[in-house]
């Protein structure tokens, strides 16, 4: 048997409707023996497509033939089945023999029809002769609907990136298919088979002849019906009108429900028409149905690239500008069709055509772009425009797991993925990798909202999005963070100044705010927005009380913090220049996670060593906090100060589980013994003790010193002590005898801070006299680093390679 004689079989058992041409040809190739590579090759198709026809290929002959086909099998299975045809032609039941596989079924798929006979009624179709790129997308669609035969497309994408524009381009090409028809759903009745719903398109698709039944069910089948009979192409224009505003992408409005019931018996049921619809969103029913091989297809339409966004700004006019201003242009508005024709006729009547001068103006939105986008916001719920201000105020893409940290309503945190699935339907969020962002014209859209409603909320003291929304990140990197003081927090204080009149009226707004807060408690931003906004407009926050409050991502860096009350307030994700008095004490957590500082004003703060987020602050010292240590499981810090004592914290909880009243005067300095069993303290009667961690006991006592002893640090073998003291001397101690072993003189001043690196061999001390010495434990030398003032505090990092200095 030859390829020729096995194809005349199958358009045989086709009835005559046969192979496309390209099934043909693969089908001949694997008779021959060619791979899919060979096949690819020698007709210049891609290799991808033919892989993909030719499974579908196997496939229907598969099912046509009764038992399954491959390359490897083709010949004998053919073979076969012409003897067991001819047998059944013999016995007188060859139909029988076409039902049972499935052959009329087929007929429903791919018929080619004998005779051509376009029938066309566009309704009013937009002009589509001048048309610009999308060759790719235009060959795209031709295939799906020409040879791959799909039943349903759904073209997707932004108000204006030319959905309608591309779908009726591609069926005014050659699209092989006899009668076509475009429906624009913005004006469609709720009842979708009526026969004035599709503009008569049931008269077009059956001659007139076909009575419509009263039952809505009936009436679908019925079309579908005429979707089998007569190969013809719907387009079913801005779906988006019959889908809900207000609710998640893709549920009908109500009355409309018909119309999902209708696309759904399309994709699913068999026929060989195709029905393309075009919408911002994506009618539910279809994500299920849809898939890269299957009947049901989505195309995502992206932006236009800066070639093709150049030729439709030359259709408008004369334009002047660089390659650069061309791309930047584009990009600006993401390739949107619409947008650029919009901008076109702005720069010709305000910019005589010159690209760069009206991108040196800044501005992306206007008025008809703005009515656009307003289109598509309107329609989003509550959680929906959450998301969509959270998007724009990052700046950047935005991991899933920092989006759902940021965001505070825990019933938006918990139908997050559903909301962020929501608005990639309605296109106006891409997804980059494991990120979401917005494209820029959306992105200084959803910015403008946001500055509007902020200011709005201010003036008149109804906060909602003040509350749910950071204004600014303190712990962004800091482009971003500058990005957001530009283009958020100094546009509020431009509209505030023009509502409220002057900065006076301003700050007395904020102050009527921060009590409420207060008042309040409130949990949220409407903290830290706050100060951002102080620090905004420059006022002196001296003495001003934010005690009781939740104060996220404030920053602070370059902020006077004169006697400013933080009292009992939350300062999570909130970066200071430094704690807010005088920083007495550093000190990492042996696993490098945490930092603790302590300051004159007596507060203890746990920062992440990575990047200086807080994660909470400790206030029980009575006055200044000298010194603080970790454990060598990190699981508990100590500290000591002026109020004569030693108090160990839980570092998971922030609580004080033990106060030591451990000298007669202030405690300078303590440390933990490498055992983490034993807590060594000094002071300044001269004298360093050693104390139990577990009960609190004094176990030992040293003296020697003539003055106070400002700091001591353990070796990490737990053998020695290190000292220093107001009497400019470093001693080094026998724990087990408590003898000094050896006196090291250098420093000119009182030593305020010692410690030893993590190897033992090296030990630093800080002093009054401006200087850092770095001594060998061993023979006793010391390499001397001059600072700029007197060095409260020295400590190194674990890794040894890093020594961290307050002054």
């Amino acid at each position: 048997m030859t390829a020729e004689e096995a194809l005349f079989f199958l358009d045989k058992l086709l009835e005559n409707k046969g192979l496309s041409d390209i099934q043909e040809l693969i089908f001949c190739q694997c008779w021959e023996g060619k791979t899919y590579p060979e096949i690819a090759e020698s007709s210049s198709y891609d290799l991808g497509y033919i892989k993909d026809v030719g499974s579908k290929l196997w496939h229907l002959l598969s099912q046509t033939l009764g038992q399954k086909v491959t390359k490897s099998n083709l010949q004998a299975v053919l073979r076969r089945s012409v003897a067991q045809f001819q047998e059944a032609e013999v016995s007188g039941d060859r139909t029988q023999t076409l039902n049972e596989r499935g052959v009329i079924a087929e007929r429903a798929i791919s018929p080619q029809p004998q005779e051509r006979n376009t029938r066309c009624d566009w309704g009013e179709a937009v002009d589509v002769s001048s048309f610009y790129g999308r060759a790719e997308e235009l060959n795209l669609l031709k295939r799906w609907a020409v040879d791959d035969r799909c039943r349903l497309i759904a073209l997707l994408g932004m108000g204006g990136i030319g959905k309608t524009a591309l779908s009726i381009k591609t069926c005014r090409t050659d699209a092989g298919i006899g009668q076509l028809r475009l429906f624009d759903l913005a004006i469609a009745p709720q009842r979708p088979t009526d026969r004035h719903d599709f503009g008569g398109s049931d008269s077009l698709l059956s001659g007139g002849e076909v009575a419509l039944p009263q039952d809505l069910n009936a009436k679908i089948m019925q079309l579908v019906e005429c979707l089998r009979s007569s190969r013809c192409l719907i387009i079913l224009d801005n779906a988006e009108t019959i889908l809900r505003s207000g609710d998640y992408a893709g549920y009908y409005r109500v009355g409309y429900e018909g119309y999902g019931d209708l696309l759904k018996r399309v994709g699913e049921v068999l026929h060989q028409s195709c029905l393309v619809i075009t919408s911002r969103e994506n009618p539910k029913e279809l994500e299920p149905l849809a898939g890269e091989t299957l009947p049901v297809r989505l195309l995502k339409l992206s932006g236009l690239n800066s070639t093709e966004g150049r030729s439709i700004l030359k259709s408008k006019g004369t334009f002047q500008g660089a390659a650069a201003d061309w791309e930047t242009l584009t990009d600006r508005y993401a390739g949107n069709p619409l947008s650029l024709k919009i901008v076109a006729t702005t720069i010709q009547e305000l910019f005589d055509g010159n690209i760069a001068d009206f991108l040196s103006q800044g501005t992306a939105i206007f008025d008809d772009v703005r009515s656009l986008l307003d289109q598509q916001f309107n329609r989003l719920t509550a959680y929906e425009k959450e998301v969509m201000y959270w998007l724009a105020i990052d700046r950047e893409p935005t991991k899933f797991a920092e989006l759902q940290a940021d965001v505070i309503q825990s019933g938006l945190k918990s139908k997050l993925l559903e909301v962020t699935g929501s608005l990639r339907r309605r296109s106006l969020i891409e997804k980059q990798e494991a990120s979401y962002t917005q494209q820029p014209v959306v992105m200084e859209y959803v910015t403008d909202r946001l500055i509007e409603e902020i200011s709005e909320e201010i003036t008149t003291g109804k906060l909602s999005l003040f509350v749910s929304h950071a204004l600014i990140k303190a712990i962004a990197k800091d482009y971003v963070r500058e990005s957001q003081i530009r283009v958020i927090l100094e546009p509020i204080v431009e509209q505030l100044n023009i509502s409220l009149k002057s900065q006076k009226n301003i700050e007395l707004q904020f102050n009527q705010i921060l009590q409420n807060l207060q008042a309040e408690f409130r949990s949220g931003y409407a903290g830290g927005n706050l100060i951002n906004l102080f620090r905004q407009l420059k006022t002196n926050l001296a003495g001003y009380d934010f005690s009781n409050l939740t104060i996220w991502q404030a920053y602070l860096q370059d902020v006077t913090l004169h006697h400013v009350n933080f009292m009992d307030s939350d300062l999570s994700n909130s970066v200071f220049a430094q704690t807010l008095g005088s920083v007495l004490s550093v000190a990492f957590s042996p696993n490098g996670k945490l930092l603790a500082t302590s300051d004159a004003d007596g507060e203890i703060r746990i920062l992440q060593a990575t990047d200086g987020k807080q994660l909470f602050s400790c206030k029980e010292h009575l006055h200044w906090v000298w010194s603080i240590a970790f454990s060598p499981d990190s699981q508990i810090f100590a500290s000591s100060g002026e109020d004569k004592t030693v108090r160990l914290w839980d570092v998971n909880t922030g609580q004080c589980f033990q106060q030591i009243e451990a000298h007669s005067n202030w405690v300078w300095s303590i440390a933990f013994h490498p055992n983490g069993e034993i807590l060594a303290s000094s002071s300044e009667d001269q004298t360093i003790k050693l104390w139990e961690v577990s009960t609190g006991r004094c176990i030992a006592t040293f003296e020697g010193h003539t003055k106070g002893v400002c700091s001591i640090a353990f070796h990490p073998n737990g053998n020695l002590i290190a000292s220093g003291s107001v009497d400019e001397t470093v001693r080094l101690w026998n724990v087990e005898t408590c003898q000094c072993i050896a006196v090291l003189q250098g420093h000119s001043s009182r030593i305020w801070s010692i410690a030893f690196s993590p190897d033992g061999q090296r030990l630093a001390t800080g002093s009054e006299d401006q200087t850092v010495r770095i001594w060998q434990v061993q023979t006793g030398e010391c390499l001397q680093l001059p600072q700029a003032s007197r060095v409260w505090t020295v400590a190194f990092h674990p890794d040894g390679d890093r020594l961290a200095a307050g002054r």
